[in-house]
């Protein structure tokens, strides 16, 4: 039984790292003996491991994160000759040599190895260094991010980002009392404090400000657009684009690019004629999937996990 997918961000106590709709992926990809696929976010490996354990296949994984590509070497000794890795951003895509992947995956947000890392400062529960960098090797902190960013352009990453109703007020105390913050958990107590705590509400009010400032960080929403078209035009003929995305923004931009190659309206704003559309693939979720009861009962994380996927024509 699949659950309705909520509008929240999955929760951030230390479960381990278990991929999140793999069956479903799975059932999607249906891998072949010979095919080729693509693992957009490799982070544990674990969507990696069950295509490449499914069938005599081969698979190429992105990840920029460099404890990804440490945990890599190790997986590339497990599956000789049939696994590659690139320790790139999953927007680079678009420099690959190849073509004619039966199947790219993208499992989109934050990993279940960065998120119970307390020192990679993605996770408001845990004391850590304000970072929030998916590459700790290059780009601004999260802290650097506040200090460096004017008030009305920090409301503007709350408001966009976050969808934090609240951002005026949340970017105001950020800005005011940027001097003393340090630790993750700084940041998460100021905005407790500033906007309160709904008890009727499980979600940390700090969650919607951690996500708005983590996407900024990393550009992730610009990293989305590049990559789905340079993932479509890699795939070959009946091949399958498959994404797992975690929060609205994420899922509106797949949703937006699966109708657009299906020759569908992107959204109820689309005034463009029938006959300027052009049908390049099929949809094959009308609705996307979430997980069933089962796993979110073992896996929270993926309560708000919805996976889309469309076939190339």
């Amino acid at each position: 039984m699949y659950s309705k997918c909520p509008e929240s961000l999955p929760p951030s106590g230390k479960i381990g790292h278990e991929p999140v709709l793999k069956d479903e992926a799975l059932r999607l990809f249906a891998p072949k003996n010979g095919e080729k696929y693509i693992d957009c976010t490799f982070g544990g490996g674990g969507h990696s491991r069950a295509i490449l354990q499914s069938a005599d296949c081969s698979l190429l994984a992105f990840d920029r994160d460099q404890d990804a590509a440490q945990r890599a070497k190790k997986f590339a000794e497990e599956f000789p000759q049939r696994f590659q890795f690139i320790g790139e951003p999953f927007s680079k895509l678009n420099e690959l040599k190849t073509s004619g992947y039966a199947g790219v995956l993208m499992d989109l947000g934050v990993s279940s190895f960065q998120l119970d890392e307390a020192e990679r400062g993605f996770s408001l529960k845990s004391e850590g260094p304000l970072d929030m960098r998916m590459d700790t090797s290059k780009g601004i902190t999260a802290i650097e991010l506040i200090r460096q960013t004017p008030l009305k352009e920090l409301e503007e990453i709350l408001r966009g980002y976050g969808e934090e109703p609240r951002y005026k007020k949340a970017a105001r105390a950020i800005k005011d009392a940027e001097g003393s913050l340090n630790t993750t958990l700084d940041l998460a107590n100021l905005i407790e404090k500033t906007l309160g705590r709904n008890p009727r509400s499980k979600i940390h009010p700090a969650t919607l400000t951690f996500q708005a400032l983590r996407i900024a960080v990393n550009g992730e929403l610009l990293e989305i657009e590049k990559a789905l078209p340079a993932a479509f035009e890699l795939l070959a003929p009946n091949g399958v684009l498959a994404v797992i995305s975690f929060h609205s923004l994420e899922d509106r931009i797949v949703k937006k690019f699966f109708k657009k190659m299906a020759g569908l309206p992107e959204d109820r704003f689309d005034s463009s004629f029938v006959q300027d559309r052009v049908k390049r693939a099929e949809l094959l979720t009308r609705k996307p999937i979430c997980a069933s009861d089962a796993e979110i009962s073992r896996n929270p994380r993926s309560r708000s996990a919805k996976l889309r996927a469309i076939r190339k024509l």
